[in-house]
């Protein structure tokens, strides 16, 4: 997924990989150069629903403008980074 607004240097993708460790989803987020942030999870739906819920609303200091998920193969990845 993609999410769009104030979402870098705000500990955006610090909260997010809290919670996907906190519910055993793999997978990585990073900052991308053009203001966004990209986010990939793979794990059992509810638990990936709900990261995709945090990512819509944001962590406190971040502005969630837009928030889109393109779902796709799951690739076996294991455990959770911040890139």
């Amino acid at each position: 997924m993609t999410v769009e607004g104030r979402v870098q240097g705000v500990g955006f993708r610090y909260a997010v990989a809290r919670a996907a460790t906190g519910r055993g989803v793999a997978g990585w987020v990073r900052n991308r150069p053009d203001g966004t942030v990209e986010a990939v999870f793979e794990g059992e739906p509810e638990a990936v629903e709900s990261l995709v819920r945090l990512c819509r609303e944001g962590p406190r200091g971040a502005e969630v403008d837009l928030a889109g998920v393109v779902e796709e193969d799951p690739e076996g990845l294991r455990g959770f980074e911040v890139r």
